[in-house]
């Protein structure tokens, strides 16, 4: 438990908030129902043991973070409880609520020992890949995954890393509880372009077959879209999408746009994946004191073909 203010209020509730959920007490010494909530708080906060952290804050004390939440959330009174999540507040509940009420609220933010679990399994293999290790990468969200069956995030790392590996048969396995949701996730509808790709190249004819089709006819949009796929399956992006450019400045709507569609989802399998936040469906407001969004550093490469996409679709 931490007592909250304006001086760590960054770095004790916003940034710790985006590795572990913090529920936030916001309280007063002169308030009979803070002083019997907090024990039961306290409670909580070992028996989940590192699930969630527990954030104390003197309304008396600092009433400008106090203020702002109140404000934001609709309340007035206090013992008032904000849950933070991904730097962000994300739920909350006025007064001495029951332990029972409690749990139920922390259950809905917390995550489960099974995700944690998993989530240890999948930063592991992230390390193993880093020193070289595949074999042992795989394996280790192999074992996340049946933890977290599901957990979309590691799902789909591990299809990443098993079409990195050429393990296209067992990507495929792993791959089809997200293919239902790839027409409202990009990053699920990358990775299943990528994965037609690869096997669209297991059967694809010989770039020295493919190269002379496209010197006889450099129209020859089916051919240039060939070579592409099978420059991805090999694991040379940027040429594909070279070849991909070929298409879209000849014609950008090519059989039902596949040339634009495999291109961008290029660009998303070489970008890093955004951090995992709270889903914001819940949240009762958003504070100005709720720290800055995290800057994601540009990668040259990725911003190059950015603009040449723009530049022949526009």
């Amino acid at each position: 438990m931490i007592d909250i203010t304006l001086q760590n209020f960054e770095a004790e509730l916003i940034q710790a908030s985006m590795q572990t959920p913090v529920l936030l007490d916001i309280w007063a010494p002169w308030c009979g129902p803070c002083k019997s909530l907090g024990p039961v708080l306290e409670k909580l906060e070992a028996d989940y043991a590192g699930r969630f952290a527990l954030a104390k804050l003197n309304s008396d004390d600092q009433p400008d973070i106090a203020g702002q939440l109140s404000q934001a959330f609709g309340v007035r009174s206090i013992p008032f409880c904000v849950m933070f999540v991904g730097g962000q507040p994300v739920d909350g509940f006025v007064g001495a609520l029951p332990e029972a009420q409690i749990r139920s609220f922390l259950d809905k933010h917390v995550p489960s020992e099974d995700a944690l679990a998993a989530e240890e399994e999948a930063l592991e293999a992230e390390q193993l890949a880093a020193e070289g290790d595949n074999d042992a990468a795989l394996a280790k969200l192999s074992d996340a995954l049946a933890i977290a069956p599901g957990d979309d995030a590691i799902r789909a790392d591990y299809v990443k890393r098993l079409l990195e590996a050429g393990r296209t048969a067992d990507a495929r396995r792993v791959y089809e509880p997200l293919a239902p949701k790839a027409i409202v996730d990009a990053r699920a509808s990358a990775l299943g372009l990528w994965l037609d790709a690869c096997e669209a190249a297991e059967r694809a004819r010989s770039p020295e077959a493919l190269a002379a089709a496209i010197g006889a006819d450099r129209r020859d949009f089916a051919a240039r879209f060939e070579l592409a796929q099978t420059l991805l399956a090999a694991q040379r992006p940027t040429e594909a999408m070279d070849e991909l450019l070929e298409i879209l400045m000849r014609d950008k709507a090519w059989s039902d746009e596949r040339a634009r569609k495999l291109y961008v989802a290029i660009l998303e399998l070489l970008s890093k994946p955004p951090p995992k936040v709270a889903s914001p469906a819940e949240a009762k407001g958003t504070l100005e004191i709720a720290g800055k969004a995290a800057a994601v550093a540009s990668d040259p490469v990725i911003d190059g073909y950015r603009r040449k996409l723009s530049m022949v679709l526009f």
